[in-house]
């Protein structure tokens, strides 16, 4: 046993004091230092505001973007208050912008519910600003404070008369904290969107002063939820003539809950909890989804509609678009950034209330539950024949070895981390770019023309598809809701079309394949696009390749006798200029293909590749004059 060392004392022990402790440990608080922590600075603000609206005391909020790296959000609630805390001896609005766990939302007086009941929201955004100002207008009169890093700068003062009520908080975070600092105005005009859906008559304008004109959103929906649900439906084809809605409210839990079934194989449940997005889930998603199943199960039988069919949870959701909104008192969030819900109570609730619901729908709308209860049939089917078919694709493999119709050229390593599988796309790239690769660290798998379009096709359709069969088997992970992760045999994987229609075409069916099958693949990072040059301009010795006509015309500004050579296809590039162009992890260019926006890739695959043609006409006539720049 160690003796204890004279080196270790009592001034070894650090006290973090204050916003110290979010500072040294911002993921914490706000997830990551990333691009979603850099955003969720303005949901912890924007939360406030919706909070007062909950309550009934804010009828208008505004977001401004002012820069790259600064914002203000302003509302016309109560104001926060500015009188001496009985506790600190500080102004409350000190108060509650310099220390955690401060707020109205512990007492439980001033609001019922509210979404940023950790009670370190606005102080965390505080801590992680380079400079903030706060301004109160309330009292007909209009006060400030001013801090740096969580600290004050001035005291609370008094700036004059004002007629208007409300607070506004203008800020910078701390790129000491934040390396990439740029506000999105995409990702805010969604986030915006979606809280103007769950509070009723209440008015967000958005203005980005970056852009000249300003940019400029005003959302305000008197449906609420069903209203939202409306606006995810948009070219969709449902199969209901009437939209399933309710509103309920069940021991202090109030139950708000939009659904509608479609022509589509995916299901979108959108989650929220006090009007904070739960990703994650939680219990109320929980108990959504049983009480759905148990009371679709219950009235089919019921009904005699099913007899020895096996219904389970994926076919009852098959198809299905819907929302899930809770409001409670007391919300346990998994995490400070709110990801999932914990209250156990809230799981039998909701359960509960759903089961209910569908019935007394279903009773009212007997046609409408009829057409439910086919589809539903349609994909026990379809599940039972997907699962027969992905076992004969895995045996196919484990027999064959991996002869792969499209002809997989693997690599010598063995560990995946190291491996890369380039999808190519025809026999005369796929010989090119064999000739051209690394074989210790780079596969090939070319694949002949365009593959099946997966966008509203069950799965055992799906695995019909030889090239579709052929990369499930080079993956080694198995399919769909079996994907297993551990499995994947290479930890890039790249697509490599040619730079014409028919190449862009093809690399849109392949990213809808792994968006729909493969998204893990996404998630992580390990799915990427090529970006094979355009341009081989050689003056004299000297050889230049350029990815874009800008580039090609730099170029030929230097290099005046340069002769151009334009690559139609990968096929036309011979191996050497492949690899040191394409596929040399010292010069190649990839794009890295993210979901930043779940929501919003799911919409433009549904525009791009669904069977509608509509939105498809809409969304071509909007960007005609953007399509030669279009890039997915």
């Amino acid at each position: 046993m160690k003796k204890p060392s004279s080196d270790y004392k009592a001034e070894d022990i650090f006290v973090l004091e204050g916003l110290e402790p979010v500072r040294k440990r911002p993921g914490m608080y706000i997830g990551s230092t990333g691009t979603e922590g850099f955003h969720h600075l303005v949901w912890e603000c924007v939360d406030n505001a919706i909070d007062e609206a909950i309550a009934g005391f804010c009828s208008e909020i505004l977001v401004e973007i002012l820069s790259e790296d600064k914002i203000k959000v302003q509302d016309n609630g109560r104001g926060i208050p500015i009188e001496i805390h009985p506790q600190t001896k500080k102004s409350a609005l000190e108060t509650v912008m310099t220390y955690l766990h401060s707020g109205a939302k512990f007492g439980g007086k001033v609001y019922r519910v509210s979404g940023g009941l950790h009670g370190v929201g606005i102080s965390v955004v505080n801590a992680l600003s380079e400079w903030m100002r706060v301004e109160v207008e309330r009292n007909g009169k209009k006060y400030f404070q001013e801090y740096k890093r969580g600290k004050p700068t001035t005291p609370v003062k008094e700036v004059g008369n004002s007629e208007r009520v409300g607070s506004t908080i203008i800020f910078k975070p701390d790129p000491l904290i934040f390396k990439k600092q740029k506000f999105s105005f995409k990702k805010i005009v969604s986030h915006l969107r979606e809280q103007a859906y769950l509070v009723p008559s209440l008015l967000i304008k958005i203005i980005d002063k970056r852009e000249k004109p300003e940019r400029k959103y005003a959302f305000f929906f008197e449906g609420g939820v069903k209203s939202f649900l409306r606006y995810l439906l948009e070219g969709e084809r449902p199969i209901q003539e009437e939209i399933f809605y309710f509103k309920k409210e069940v021991q202090n839990v109030e139950i708000e809950s939009a659904l509608c079934w479609t022509e589509d194989v995916e299901e979108e449940i959108l989650s929220f909890a006090n009007n904070v997005a739960t990703k994650e889930g939680g219990t109320h998603l929980s108990g959504f989804k049983r009480g759905l199943t148990k009371a679709i199960q219950k009235w089919a039988r019921e009904q005699k509609i099913i007899k020895n069919e096996k219904i389970e949870g994926e076919d009852v959701r098959e198809g299905l678009t819907a929302i899930i909104s809770v409001r409670i008192p007391e919300p346990e969030f998994e995490g400070q950034t709110k990801q999932r819900l914990g209250n156990p109570e809230v799981k039998s609730i909701v359960e509960k209330v759903i089961s209910e619901e569908v019935w007394k729908f279903f009773e009212k709308n007997p046609s409408d539950a009829k057409k439910i209860i086919e589809k539903i049939k349609l994909a026990v089917k379809a599940r039972e024949a997907a699962k027969a078919a992905k076992e004969t694709v895995l045996k196919r493999g484990l027999f064959e070895k991996l002869s792969l119709p499209g002809k997989l050229a693997d690599c010598i390593s063995k560990n995946p981390e190291k491996r890369e599988l380039f999808i190519v796309e025809g026999e005369s790239a796929g010989g090119s770019s064999k000739q051209a690769r690394d074989r210790n660290f780079q596969a090939i798998l070319p694949i002949k023309g365009k593959i099946l379009n997966v966008e509203k096709v069950h799965l055992n359709k799906a695995l019909t598809s030889k090239e579709i069969k052929s990369i499930i088997l080079a993956l080694g992970t198995s399919i769909a809701k079996n994907f297993d992760f551990s499995r994947l045999r290479y930890h890039k994987i790249v697509i490599m079309c040619d730079a014409d229609s028919d190449g862009n075409h093809i690399r849109t069916l392949l990213l809808t394949l792994f968006f729909r099958y493969f998204k893990p693949v996404i998630e992580k990072g390990y799915l990427f696009v090529a970006q094979p040059p355009l341009y081989r301009v050689q003056a004299g010795k000297k050889v230049y390749y350029a990815w874009s006509d800008e580039e090609k015309e730099k170029i030929l500004k230097k290099e005046k006798n340069g002769v151009v050579q334009r690559f139609k296809g990968l096929g036309e590039m011979n191996p050497t200029q492949l690899w040191e162009t394409t596929m040399d992890p010292k010069k190649r260019i990839l794009k890295k293909i993210t979901i930043e926006d779940a929501k919003e890739a799911d919409k433009m695959f549904d525009i791009l590749m669904g069977k509608d043609v509509l939105p498809r006409k809409k969304f071509i006539t909007s960007f005609a004059k953007e399509a030669k720049n279009l890039d997915i």
